[in-house]
């Protein structure tokens, strides 16, 4: 691999390094329900902290005009808003990051020729990719500071979606450009499961989105019996609304996943793909009995990841194995 190639690599890499962080990040800054804490949006001013008291005073009593405080925190005191205003602000400061960090070294590439030839167009839509989750950001969160103390549980499963999306796609790049031998073997047959896989993950990963933004984790916290039976003990009235049904459409859509991703994994042999998508199950379960501990929660979004990247670098190596047969 020429120099220039492993040198864009490793910023891709540690790009999707740090788009995976921001997943985690916000996932804490959901469970610990800090994301509507931060009203005023400005580019460059948030980058910092509020500096003195009288700083702290005037966010918070923009924060006091919102529906999350006036339905849900009222007589929330300054010193528990500056702890949920740190997760927001980490959220937002590490997002400004990952532009930086993929704006500069792109325009510099870019300067220097040092762009494979082919890719310039597709670095260019990682960047777009970026703007728009910016934008996502924004958008879900002008969802809980108008009439609602919470955001729209579809704004979260978009913006989660993409972050998700955008890490495949910054990835998939990264091996590609990295063009290590293929170690797959390649068949229709077994790409076409492959691709099963990643659209059953995908899916789960949008449900599982749907149970953190209606809090249904927060309910029938037993597996795998709901209320005593196997599916929940209200009358179906719709899997995307209500908070019983999004759960037992995640639970079980996630046991589905298992058994499509585990047998994928069977049939290439991969026992890093087995692992983590036996351990992502196991995490899932254990956070849904723990009643959303965040430690554990936190950990099932980076599974997901892991899950994801595992499950990526089969299929481009295969997807490659493709090509050299051609």
């Amino acid at each position: 691999m020429q120099k220039n190639n492993l040198i864009v690599v490793y910023w891709l890499f540690f790009t999707c390094f740090m788009v995976g962080a921001m997943a985690v990040i916000g996932a804490i800054t959901r469970l610990t329900e800090s994301g509507l804490s931060i009203v005023e949006w400005h580019a460059f001013k948030d980058m910092m902290p509020p500096l003195h008291h009288t700083e702290w005073e005037r966010l918070f009593a923009v924060y006091q005009t919102t529906p999350e405080y006036l339905k849900i925190n009222h007589g929330m005191s300054l010193e528990s808003f500056k702890q949920i205003y740190f997760w927001e602000w980490l959220h937002r400061l590490w997002g400004r990051l990952i532009g930086l960090v993929y704006a500069l070294p792109l325009a510099f590439f870019w300067l220097r020729n040092m762009i494979p030839q082919g890719y310039k167009g597709k670095l260019l839509i990682g960047l777009l990719l970026g703007g728009l989750q910016g934008f996502m950001g924004w958008y879900m969160v002008a969802s809980g500071l108008v009439d609602r103390p919470d955001v729209s549980h579809y704004r979260l499963a978009a913006h989660l979606g993409l972050a998700f999306a955008i890490f495949a796609y910054l990835y998939w790049l990264a091996l590609s450009i990295r063009d290590k031998t293929p170690d797959k073997i390649y068949s229709f047959c077994l790409m076409r499961h492959g691709i099963i896989a990643l659209v059953f993950l995908s899916i789960t990963i949008v449900w599982g989105a749907f149970t953190a933004g209606l809090e249904a984790g927060m309910i029938y916290n037993t597996w795998p019996l709901m209320g005593g039976q196997f599916t929940p003990p209200e009358a179906l009235a719709s899997i995307t609304e209500s908070h019983a049904w999004v759960q037992f459409s995640h639970r079980w859509l996630a046991a589905i996943t298992l058994f499509v991703i585990g047998s994928f994994a069977w049939r290439v042999k991969s026992l890093w793909l087995m692992g983590a998508i036996m351990i992502q199950f196991i995490l899932g379960i254990s956070t849904l009995l723990s009643q959303l501990w965040i430690p554990l929660a936190a950990m099932h979004q980076l599974g997901a990841l892991i899950v994801l990247a595992t499950l990526i670098t089969i299929l481009n190596s295969m997807w490659r194995k493709r090509t050299c047969l051609k």
